[in-house]
């Protein structure tokens, strides 16, 4: 069984999400470890400058990196990563499982996206769609594919 951890900037705070985040983590039990870890997302002023998201993107890298366990292929959600179907996500996942990586890492930046560290260090970059979303739906979305994914490879009928 492999490792998926989810390091996700924000905590979810309203019960409609936490609750479809909790039924895919339930889901995704029978075909992974699944780790979902928390941070904080900086506070900003209401209209930041461009100097303030940056100082708060590099904190939030670091805090990123800190947790991102030894010998781990990092996906980093970004809106300008590649755009990928259902099945091409679960043929990463399948790739990606015969790597000598232990831990699959997905990260999910705060309001302001990841600090240009993050995504040029990841093994991948993926987008959801060129729409924004908030980025705690996106964590929602996120379980779902990856669940989805497994279902894939077992050829179930769940991805009609």
């Amino acid at each position: 069984m492999i490792d998926v951890t989810l390091i996700c900037v924000g905590k979810l705070k309203e019960k409609f999400y936490q609750e479809a985040a909790a039924e895919y983590a339930k889901r995704l039990k029978g075909y992974c470890k699944l780790n979902i870890v928390e941070l904080a997302e900086q506070k900003l002023s209401k209209n930041p400058s461009l100097g303030e998201i940056q100082s708060a993107l590099e904190k939030e890298g670091d805090a990123i990196r800190s947790k991102v366990p030894p010998n781990s292929s990092v996906i980093a959600l970004a809106i300008e990563g590649k755009l990928r179907s259902s099945e091409e996500l679960a043929a990463m996942i399948s790739t990606w499982s015969h790597n000598a990586a232990k831990h699959l890492v997905f990260v999910v930046g705060g309001s302001y996206g990841l600090h240009p560290s993050i995504k040029a260090g990841a093994w991948a970059t993926l987008s959801m769609s060129p729409m924004t979303f908030p980025h705690h739906l996106a964590r929602v979305m996120l379980l779902e594919q990856v669940y989805r994914a497994f279902k894939i490879q077992e050829g179930s009928d769940y991805h009609k």
